[in-house]
């Protein structure tokens, strides 16, 4: 009888131990962090995805180089949604079903941000969002999802403000997609718009993916526009800035998002870029800060890497920095509970390669780092911060 009690009493404490493994927070162990990544790895916009893993692969080195977060070591997992939202879903759902996964460097873009934003919010795991914008991301805020960013309205708003500062007295053309990212550029426009009384006489929204701009060029330099504001996304702007230049505008002021502030952009325009601005919240890479992370990045990363970095590597390291810091203030017991009110509480973050450091607070998931003026180098083939 003793011995059966004695037998009974294991089992039930086997079964306890079975149960507290049952819910212990996923994606760790006693040594390691497993960390889920989503974004295109392959297809034309692998041109902003792949940097920005790079960004994120180089703060796994440098927080395993000083021990991992508590004596954990990080590893990470990336999934490649080639920018098609249903893959984006597919891919999250692996993360956290089968990878299971602590936590989330990316949503991808932004309409595979929206596709994925209801299983995200169920599910409660933690994110870090630094390539998708959409303002449904961050408003009404989701308990566990943090953007690392800007409303692209505000982009539009400030560049096109400056750029007025600039080049006083210009009339503008105003050419925008027949989408969400075209509606919120041409309310940042219009905001700027009216309170400087710009004379814009020239508007138009093209349809997404267009490729041929020769028409729209030739009724806004009919219409007398002398400043364009380029509401495209990466080659879009490319095929307005070469159109200017082949009928004789290259002198024109062009404002474009910062979402094409890579070196690949820039070559393509070539010196028809001369006269291409944008705003950032991210330092220029001829800059101290981001001459000092290229030098980190040499360290850690093979030569062809390096050779990628650009804007969106240097978001996707700030991203996970944060992250990363948020969960070393959760101490051993570590869980998606504790990491949310952490983030929550962050306070100034300094990650070294943005114009500002990163606050979030339990009203306030959307980071909204200072932006700065910034213009194309054809020479350099990059954008430097204008004095």
């Amino acid at each position: 009888m003793k011995r059966t009690l004695i037998h009974l009493a294991a089992i039930g404490l086997l079964t306890a131990g079975t149960a507290l493994s049952a819910v212990a927070q996923q994606g760790v162990t006693d040594t390691e962090i497993v960390i889920g990544d989503i974004v295109p790895m392959t297809g034309p916009p692998a041109l902003l995805g792949v940097p920005h893993t790079i960004g994120v692969r180089l703060a796994v080195a440098e927080v395993n180089e000083a021990g991992g977060i508590n004596g954990r070591m990080v590893r990470m997992i990336f999934e490649d949604d080639g920018y098609v939202p249903a893959r984006t879903v597919q891919g999250v759902r692996k993360l956290l079903n089968s990878d299971k996964v602590f936590a989330l460097t990316s949503m991808s873009g932004s309409a595979q941000g929206q596709a994925v934003l209801p299983l995200i919010r169920q599910s409660g795991i933690p994110v870090i969002n630094s390539l998708s914008f959409s303002d449904d991301v961050h408003t009404p805020i989701s308990k566990n999802i943090f953007v690392l960013g800007t409303r692209h309205p505000l982009v539009t708003e400030q560049l096109t403000a400056a750029l007025d500062a600039r080049f006083p007295g210009r009339k503008w053309g105003l050419i925008s997609q027949d989408d969400e990212y075209g509606e919120m550029t041409r309310v940042g426009f219009e905001i700027t718009e009216k309170a400087r009384k710009l004379d814009a006489p020239f508007k138009t929204i093209y349809k997404k993916g267009q490729s041929d701009f020769s028409s729209e060029i030739l009724r806004a330099r009919e219409s007398g526009a002398t400043a364009i504001y380029a509401g495209g996304v990466l080659s879009e702007n490319v095929a307005m800035v070469k159109e200017l230049e082949r009928i004789g505008l290259k002198d024109v002021p062009v404002g474009i998002s910062y979402v094409a502030q890579v070196p690949a952009i820039v070559k393509l325009m070539g010196s028809a870029g001369e006269n291409v601005y944008t705003m950032d919240y991210v330092v220029a890479l001829s800059s101290d800060k981001g001459k000092a992370f290229i030098e980190r990045a040499k360290k850690h990363l093979p030569a062809a890497d390096v050779e990628r970095i650009h804007r969106f590597t240097l978001t996707g390291y700030s991203g996970a920095k944060v992250l990363f810091e948020a969960m070393r203030g959760c101490g051993k017991a570590l869980t998606w509970e504790c990491t949310i009110k952490k983030l929550d509480e962050v306070k100034n973050f300094d990650t070294g390669v943005l114009n500002s450091p990163i606050s979030f607070s339990p009203t306030q998931h959307l980071s909204m780092p200072e932006l700065k003026l910034l213009k194309a180098n054809p020479a350099t083939m990059q954008f430097e911060q204008v004095k």
